[in-house]
Protein backbone atom coordinates (compact mmCIF):
# COMPACT_ATOMS: atom_id res chain seq x y z
CA UNK A 1 0.00 0.00 0.00
CA UNK A 2 1.35 3.41 -0.90
CA UNK A 3 0.40 6.47 1.08
CA UNK A 4 -0.02 9.77 -0.73
CA UNK A 5 0.92 11.63 2.44
CA UNK A 6 3.20 10.92 5.40
CA UNK A 7 1.58 8.77 8.10
CA UNK A 8 0.32 10.43 11.23
CA UNK A 9 1.75 9.45 14.61
CA UNK A 10 -1.49 7.57 15.33
CA UNK A 11 -1.12 5.55 12.11
CA UNK A 12 2.52 4.78 12.91
CA UNK A 13 1.52 3.63 16.40
CA UNK A 14 -1.23 1.42 14.97
CA UNK A 15 1.19 -0.09 12.43
CA UNK A 16 3.76 -0.77 15.16
CA UNK A 17 1.07 -2.28 17.39
CA UNK A 18 -0.21 -4.64 14.70
CA UNK A 19 3.36 -5.65 13.83
CA UNK A 20 4.13 -6.28 17.51
CA UNK A 21 0.97 -8.35 17.88
CA UNK A 22 2.03 -10.47 14.91
CA UNK A 23 5.47 -11.05 16.42
CA UNK A 24 3.89 -12.06 19.75
CA UNK A 25 1.49 -14.50 18.06
CA UNK A 26 4.33 -16.14 16.12
CA UNK A 27 6.43 -16.41 19.29
CA UNK A 28 3.57 -17.97 21.27
CA UNK A 29 2.81 -20.43 18.46
CA UNK A 30 6.42 -21.54 18.14
CA UNK A 31 6.71 -21.90 21.92
CA UNK A 32 3.60 -24.10 22.04
CA UNK A 33 4.90 -26.12 19.11
CA UNK A 34 8.19 -26.86 20.86
CA UNK A 35 6.44 -27.51 24.18
CA UNK A 36 4.34 -30.27 22.59
CA UNK A 37 7.13 -31.96 20.64
CA UNK A 38 8.10 -34.50 23.34
CA UNK A 39 4.75 -36.37 23.29
CA UNK A 40 4.85 -36.45 19.48
CA UNK A 41 8.36 -37.90 19.55
CA UNK A 42 7.24 -40.50 22.09
CA UNK A 43 4.34 -41.57 19.85
CA UNK A 44 6.67 -41.82 16.84
CA UNK A 45 9.11 -43.94 18.84
CA UNK A 46 6.27 -46.22 20.00
CA UNK A 47 5.09 -46.65 16.39
CA UNK A 48 8.63 -47.48 15.32
CA UNK A 49 8.98 -50.15 18.02
CA UNK A 50 5.55 -51.58 17.15
CA UNK A 51 6.53 -51.76 13.48
CA UNK A 52 9.77 -53.54 14.36
CA UNK A 53 7.88 -55.97 16.60
CA UNK A 54 5.35 -56.77 13.83
CA UNK A 55 8.14 -57.22 11.27
CA UNK A 56 10.04 -59.52 13.60
CA UNK A 57 6.87 -61.47 14.37
CA UNK A 58 6.25 -61.96 10.65
CA UNK A 59 9.97 -62.52 10.01
CA UNK A 60 10.12 -59.71 7.47
CA UNK A 61 13.41 -58.27 6.38
CA UNK A 62 13.86 -54.78 7.88
CA UNK A 63 16.22 -52.24 6.35
CA UNK A 64 17.38 -49.70 8.91
CA UNK A 65 17.98 -46.15 7.70
CA UNK A 66 19.54 -44.09 10.50
CA UNK A 67 17.14 -44.80 13.40
CA UNK A 68 14.04 -45.36 11.25
CA UNK A 69 12.96 -48.83 10.18
CA UNK A 70 11.33 -49.47 6.83
CA UNK A 71 9.89 -52.93 6.02
CA UNK A 72 11.00 -54.40 2.71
Amino acid sequence: MVWNFPPTPKQLAATAGVFGLGVVLIAVGSNLSYANIAPQQARAEARRHTLLWVCNAKKLKVVKISHDAVPC
